[in-house]
């Protein structure tokens, strides 16, 4: 019996966010059933970061224990083969029984595609944010540079989030414009509840106009979630990438690569 990692990937439109409820409409639920159908057995899984509704992930990574070995392609087809279309296994790796999705994680990357036009695009529904007010990049990029680091994060955390210690450092916040769509990509060692959703909102105040750059450092000092900008919507944000110690072993294709076979965005990337 061993333990096995898989990386999966998922549309969040029609889900209720990756963590188990009692409805079942979640892609934990839905994952651990096609699992408890392919081993014809339960199978509780642990994943390495929840998603809120509507979120979606290209690098969501978790974790499984006491399963038979087989082969790692029939991991893939065969799980596959019970998911909906919206939730894909992409890979599978035998790993230590070190090996902990969550905790054994370096870092995490989202990356937000935000669309700014007049009117709203159909097309790209769900799959990326909206926004009509024109938007500037050199004010939000410098708003940025204050978050980068070891910061208490507390005006950006949710009030139901259950972590610890609003403590967390944030190892890069990149934005770019390609055309009419800005690619916000920030990777820390973890988030807290919403608090990506929530930076989003601060940031595109600013970018809006409605607050100088300087006020970002502003709501760091306050550390008060009440005096910040509202949280933005989920759609349009993906979890992309889970990094972990290389001595286990996983795929780790770079962000380009992902974010080109998934998305096309690669335009631009260094």
């Amino acid at each position: 019996m061993v333990r096995m990692a898989l990386g999966v990937s998922y549309d969040g439109t029609p889900w209720q966010g990756w963590q188990t409820q009692p409805h079942r409409c979640t892609v934990q639920d839905t994952l651990e059933a096609a699992l408890g159908r392919f081993m014809a057995q339960p199978q509780p899984t642990i994943c390495a970061g929840r998603t809120d509704t509507g979120v979606h992930a290209l690098g969501q990574v978790v974790h499984l224990d006491g399963v038979a070995e087989r082969r790692l392609e029939s991991w893939v087809r065969g799980v596959n083969a019970l998911l909906p279309s919206t939730i894909a296994v992409q890979w599978a790796r035998v790993v230590s029984d070190a090996f902990h999705a969550r905790f054994s994680a370096v870092s995490r990357t989202y990356v937000y595609v935000v669309h700014q036009a007049r009117v709203r695009s159909p097309i790209v529904h769900g799959r990326v944010g909206w926004v009509h007010q024109p938007l500037e990049l050199a004010p939000m990029q410098q708003a940025a540079l204050c978050l980068l680091g070891e910061h208490d994060f507390s005006s950006f955390r949710s009030s139901q989030c259950q972590a610890a210690s609003p403590i967390r450092t944030l190892h890069e916040l990149q934005i770019e414009q390609w055309g009419d769509f800005f690619i916000f990509t920030l990777r820390a060692n973890a988030f807290l509840h919403h608090m990506v959703r929530n930076l989003m909102g601060a940031l595109l105040y600013i970018g809006q106009g409605r607050q100088p750059s300087d006020w970002m450092k502003t709501l760091l000092a306050q550390r008060d979630r009440r005096l910040a900008a509202p949280t933005f919507s989920p759609e349009g944000l993906y979890l992309v990438q889970v990094e972990y110690p290389a001595m286990f072993g996983l795929p780790a294709p770079s962000l380009q690569t992902v974010l080109a076979s998934h998305l096309g965005f690669c335009a631009g990337r260094s």
